[in-house]
């Protein structure tokens, strides 16, 4: 890709504006509407803990829905929550716009990778952002701490690990990484200090009880929604048991033996340690986290799916060959049913019988998760000697957490 410059921007600064302009654009779309509805349970949550008020209660006269988050998470809204709202909106969009931003910067990869990173992951971006979630934060917690890892940084790995677990669970994936750090000993005890200090946090904000009485509630209502995900018309259940229990008709098919199944298969990879040594394969392992956490989730939805599609493409920009035909078309599902599918751009009688129906947005994601495992249980990945590798060697020696020429 060009970096010709137009404007004093090249073509790398032009996509964060793009980024950040379709966070402000969905922020005015959306609150001139009044149909900022998460934004507003989001929001309210400051206030709920500040008043000591239970935070996954109903609150109707408030906003639609419930709130699954973290107790941890009202401290992490509230320099939002405590701007006028719609700049409180503003403040939000634009922060999740930079989050993934800045992660993705920080990976140790060219500036035309990042470049083809960007722009293939812009629709599920925009599909996030447009919902208001806070899956690009999530996104780039995963990516961060992985990254600092590589770099030793494990005091600043663990803390997005810990507080992303705490707001979100997702991003609990991180600890896989402890076994490519060469500083375990730092990794357990900066952990351990960042669980102690995002159990406290709330505490600045309510009480000490209010804050420990949260997290049974919390855990309570997590698991009382992982019932209400299961039924055929749930926005929700967009995953690999989500896509059985509506191929077959059967509502009542269970999640443990999927996630049982996929666990084994996640972790088998890790059990070859002599791969450790390749960052392709370090890597790759990063790209089937970010898939895996998505797909066995009965709470995937249509924009949690920003999380899954960076690691598909992750995958994919790390091939010494990327564009293969095979991979082509791998791309092209991606883009047009799990990133259109759910979409305006896919006339309606196409996607609610079929694409909604079955869970389609899914499929493509799925299978190429199993070519990721696949080729993480038998690839060779220290005598490929890859691309990937050759120019991570080269990278090492810079503070690619700054920049990279």
């Amino acid at each position: 890709m060009s970096n010709k410059r137009v404007l004093y921007l090249n073509g790398y600064q032009w996509l964060w504006v793009l980024y950040i302009a379709v966070a402000a654009y969905t922020t005015l779309f959306k609150y001139t509407r009044n149909i900022d509805n998460n934004y507003k349970i989001f929001r309210a949550s400051y206030y709920h803990a500040r008043e000591e008020k239970t935070l996954y209660g109903f609150y109707p006269l408030e906003y639609g829905d419930e709130y699954f988050y973290g107790p941890v998470f009202p401290v992490i809204i509230a320099p939002s929550a405590l701007l006028p709202h719609g700049w409180g909106f503003l403040l939000w969009e634009i922060a999740n716009a930079i989050a993934i931003l800045m992660a993705i910067h920080f990976l140790p990869f060219t500036i035309r990778q990042k470049n083809q990173l960007l722009l293939l992951c812009a629709i599920e971006y925009a599909n996030s952002i447009f919902y208001m979630q806070f899956n690009p934060a999530i996104t780039a917690m995963i990516l961060l701490s992985f990254i600092l890892v590589e770099r030793g940084r494990e005091q600043w790995a663990t803390l997005f690990i810990v507080l992303g677990t705490l707001i979100k669970l997702y991003p609990i994936i991180g600890l896989v990484f402890f076994l490519f750090s060469k500083n375990k000993g730092k990794f357990v005890l900066w952990s351990a200090v960042w669980s102690i200090v995002f159990l406290a946090l709330p505490m600045l904000i309510s009480s000490p009880a209010y804050v420990l009485n949260s997290y049974p509630q919390w855990l309570s209502a997590l698991h009382g929604k992982v019932g209400l995900n299961a039924y055929f018309d749930s926005p929700q259940d967009i995953c690999v048991m989500g896509v059985v229990r509506r191929i077959t008709g059967n509502i009542n098919i269970p999640n443990p033996p999927f996630i049982a199944a996929g666990a084994i298969l996640f972790l088998l990879p890790l059990l070859r340690f002599s791969q450790y040594k390749s960052f392709k394969y370090r890597i790759q392992t990063l790209a089937s986290a970010l898939i895996f956490i998505v797909i066995f989730s009965t709470g995937a939805e249509h924009p949690t799916y920003i999380i899954a599609v960076t690691g598909v493409f992750i995958w994919m920009l790390i091939q010494d060959k990327p564009y293969t035909t095979t991979n082509i078309i791998f791309l092209v599902l991606v883009l047009v049913i799990t990133g259109l599918g759910l979409t305006d751009a896919v006339p309606k009688f196409i996607r609610q019988p079929y694409i909604a129906r079955y869970s389609m947005k899914a499929w493509p994601v799925i299978i190429i998760w199993g070519k990721i495992v696949y080729e993480l249980l038998f690839k060779n990945f220290v005598a490929e000697k890859s691309k990937i590798d050759q120019q991570f060697e080269k990278f090492k020696e810079k503070d690619w957490l700054v920049k990279i020429s």
